[in-house]
């Protein structure tokens, strides 16, 4: 009579094949889910940093170095009272003029900057006397005339890296990137007081 000898090895049952399928497929969206949201977070802060860049006028974030500062705090010698720095970056010049005991502001159109600059404003213990905003520089219509109108006969106007195209400076120093002019308003009109007024866009 033959004989029926039972094997021992199953092949594997349905239902696994079905849990390791869904469990590669939980693994697979989380994969897709954590790169997505890391390329969505990588746009949200490269994107303030590169639309400048893509402007009519290319004029992307670079950092003020030393001798530029120094440049500034320069013609700023024997003047005092408030600041507007308008394109404050990284707000290194604003946090070393408020450390010469001017109130100084900031208007800068990448907001990371923005938050950046008012955290080391409070690690250098001159928040008190400094304010950033996040405002579009472009946004402002006539720049020079804005100026000439809305400040004080008394104020200096600095540049740094790029001078007036229409104005003639009064004083000049530094080279190369690390050049700064000075323009005088009490040399190009009469001294007709007014107060400058560049409304901040968000303070978030």
């Amino acid at each position: 009579m033959p004989k029926v000898v039972a094997n021992g090895s199953h092949g594997p049952a349905p239902q696994d094949d079905c849990k390791g399928a869904s469990r590669g497929r939980s693994w697979g969206l989380l994969v897709t889910a954590g790169v997505g949201g890391t390329l969505v977070a990588l746009y949200g802060v490269v994107l303030p940093f590169v639309t400048p860049a893509l402007r009519r006028v290319c004029l992307p974030f670079v950092p003020a170095t030393s001798t530029q500062i120094q440049n500034v705090l320069k013609m700023l010698e024997n003047r005092s009272g408030s600041l507007v720095d308008i394109g404050s970056g990284d707000g290194r010049i604003v946090i070393a003029a408020a450390k010469m005991g001017f109130k100084a502001v900031g208007y800068e159109l990448n907001p990371w900057l923005v938050w950046y600059s008012r955290y080391r404003a409070w690690r250098d213990g001159v928040h008190h006397n400094t304010r950033f905003f996040i405002s579009d520089l472009w946004k402002m219509p006539q720049l020079e005339k804005k100026l000439e109108e809305e400040l004080e006969c008394n104020a200096r106007i600095i540049a740094c890296r790029f001078p007036f195209p229409c104005w003639i400076p009064d004083h000049s120093t530094g080279e190369g990137i690390d050049t700064v002019w000075a323009y005088d308003l009490k040399h190009s009109r009469g001294c007709e007081t007014k107060r400058l007024e560049i409304s901040p866009e968000t303070k978030s």
